[in-house]
């Protein structure tokens, strides 16, 4: 449990570290926001969530920040306009810290369970805002509660289970402050090693594809970051890449392109996607592991904010 507690302290020194550019992006998207003629709007609970101060004006703002959403809706809730609730969901997730985010958003799903429809929607948004592999706040840590809110709900049947089953089984995996399963890699020449075995503070691991061009924007963000090349010099981090499809020809075929002193590998058999180690509905993807192999960051693609974590930590030193 300590190790969780510091990964949560990291999270939230590292998102408060951030909120400036939180606030930046949220105000510009907030002018583009347009929803459908006729639908209905969810108020919030102030009129900028982001310009919050104090502990109280934090408490009131989401102890109310629902209130102007009709849970005792049942078949009305379709004229709730989905893009509204989706970006009610992505400002509300943006703003709780992981401390508070178990307890808040169990409380959201239990308010929605007041009717099956209900409950579907808010099942749907979650999905979109907190799973969705384009979502930029994806987040397996604050949808957990979610899926076992709604999985706990006598509102589903067994069918109705199946699938948040799944999700929630894959979403389990890897958590933040866990040890990260262990899988074996093979490289060019046809040599194994293991991810466990590798000695280093810091272990970077990049789930990519040939050709894909975010894989490529990141991975030029990777060897562009003078505090990722200095400590990749130092031998304080490794970076294992790990192609994770079946079409080596082309894995090959783009090996040269690679950055060099990386383990550049692929994984032979597909067995990372078949006995679902990882989640990879997304790709690229990115994790962040410490000495001891557990998780700092999950599935991200944000270098920045993996080079936050690093500072954090290695300031605490």
């Amino acid at each position: 449990m300590r190790v969780i507690r510091i990964v949560i302290a990291i999270v939230c020194a590292v998102l408060l570290s951030q909120c400036g550019g939180v606030k930046s992006n949220t105000a510009k998207s907030k002018e583009k926001r347009e929803y459908a003629p006729g639908t209905r709007t969810m108020k919030r609970s102030l009129d900028n969530i982001y310009a919050v101060r104090t502990r109280a004006e934090y408490e009131s703002m989401v102890t109310h920040y629902w209130d102007d959403f009709d849970f005792k809706a049942e078949k009305d809730v379709v004229a709730y306009d989905t893009v509204d609730i989706v970006y009610a969901l992505s400002d509300y997730v943006t703003v709780i810290p992981p401390q508070h985010a178990d307890s808040l958003l169990r409380t959201l799903i239990r308010r929605a369970s007041e009717s099956r429809e209900v409950l579907n929607f808010f099942a749907t948004i979650s999905e979109m805002v907190l799973h969705d592999p384009n979502s930029p706040m994806r987040n397996d840590e604050y949808y957990i509660p979610i899926l076992e809110e709604i999985i706990a709900s006598p509102l589903l049947d067994e069918y109705d289970r199946i699938a948040p089953m799944y999700d929630l089984e894959i979403a389990r995996k890897n958590r933040i402050g866990h040890t990260a399963g262990d899988f074996t890699y093979t490289l060019n020449n046809g040599k194994q090693g293991r991810l466990h075995n590798i000695e280093a503070d810091y272990t970077l691991i990049m789930f990519s594809n040939p050709g894909c061009p975010m894989c490529r924007e990141i991975m030029d963000e990777i060897t562009a970051s003078p505090l990722l090349n200095e400590m990749h010099e130092r031998g304080n981090i490794e970076i294992l890449s790990v192609y994770p499809d079946e079409d080596i020809t082309a894995w090959r075929d783009y090996h040269s392109e690679m950055p060099k002193g990386w383990i550049v590998s692929y994984d032979k058999g597909m067995v990372i996607t078949n006995e679902r180690l990882y989640n990879l509905n997304a790709i690229p993807s990115l994790y962040l592991l410490d000495s001891q192999k557990r998780v700092l960051v999950k599935d991200g693609t944000n270098v920045a904010y993996i080079e936050d974590v690093i500072s954090y930590l290695e300031a605490q030193e």
